[in-house]
């Protein structure tokens, strides 16, 4: 009985092997996958952080890394009176939290009005918004750039940061995931005599860190990255965000690409910082978003 025994459990852990193995299999051309798209998006940045550390001389040659490494590219842009790059990091840094602080504000406020509460014409209006979301963005450049002059906010930081408000992206994404808290703990809560701001404030709001984590990092790297619009509406050299000031460093006929790809890094540093702290609950918004209670 004893060896009938070991060969059952022999075999049971051979079909177990088997099928563990199996499942390797055929999670190998996933992983494949999986890493090319990696690297589809790593070499790049390795790229632009080799550059940044060449001197003038390799920058055009076909060598992934320096031979001789120098910090001349970063001296340069930090060291150069005529180049103000810590005005500018000073004033991305401004208008992007700003920017996302404010976007929170707004889009929380509005994506639960959407999802909770009854007014007339609420899909409607809510439909026309999302129907925004195809049309290109330089369709809105000229009306807000004459809305922004009429009022007198050109060289002004407002002028930059308030017209982004209307995007309805952060609108619809606070909606979905709102639509997906249940409904039960929101009906205790006003059986209880809580108003809607207090179940906003106190129930909605603290259940949704995961989204607001998520909302505030694409709002900051939207803003952080915004090259055009800056560009029109700070005419100031002093007031410039970092994108527009750094593409003042490339001339008419010539490239330093070793100073752009210094700058390039320092711009990525504080999205990347942001994102390494706010990691946790973006991905546990990507889990949770999307579902029913």
């Amino acid at each position: 009985m004893a060896s009938i025994a070991a060969s059952k459990e022999r075999a049971t852990m051979r079909v177990n092997q088997d099928q563990r193995a199996s499942r390797i299999w055929k999670k190998i051309p996933i992983y494949v996958v999986l890493v090319v798209l990696a690297l589809f998006f790593i070499l790049p940045l390795v790229w632009m952080i080799s550059t940044s550390f060449k001197p003038f001389q390799e920058v055009l040659q076909s060598n992934w890394l320096p031979i001789k490494p120098t910090l001349e590219n970063y001296a340069g842009i930090f060291s150069d009176p005529s180049v103000p790059v810590y005005n500018w990091f000073g004033n991305s840094l401004l208008i992007a939290t700003v920017y996302t602080v404010l976007i929170l504000i707004v889009d929380a406020l509005a994506g639960y009005a959407y999802a909770r509460m009854e007014f007339a014409g609420r899909d409607l209006i809510f439909g026309l918004m999302l129907a925004t979301l195809v049309m290109p963005g330089l369709m809105f450049l000229i009306p807000n750039y004459l809305t922004v002059s009429q009022l007198g906010w050109i060289n002004q930081f407002q002028g930059v940061i308030l017209p982004g408000l209307a995007g309805v992206f952060g609108v619809f994404y606070m909606r979905q995931f709102f639509q997906g808290i249940p409904k039960e703990l929101e009906e205790a809560a006003r059986i209880d005599g809580a108003s809607p701001f207090q179940i906003f404030f106190h129930i909605a709001l603290p259940l949704s860190s995961g989204a607001l984590a998520t909302l505030a990092v694409l709002s900051f790297m939207t803003s952080w990255n915004d090259f055009l619009w800056p560009l029109l509406v700070l005419t100031d050299r002093l007031k410039q965000t970092l994108p527009a000031g750094l593409a003042t460093l490339q001339g008419q006929y010539t490239f330093d690409y070793g100073k752009l790809m210094a700058g390039a890094a320092v711009t990525a540093v504080p999205v990347l910082v942001i994102y390494l702290f706010l990691q946790r609950y973006i991905v546990e918004s990507v889990k949770t978003t999307g579902l029913k209670g």
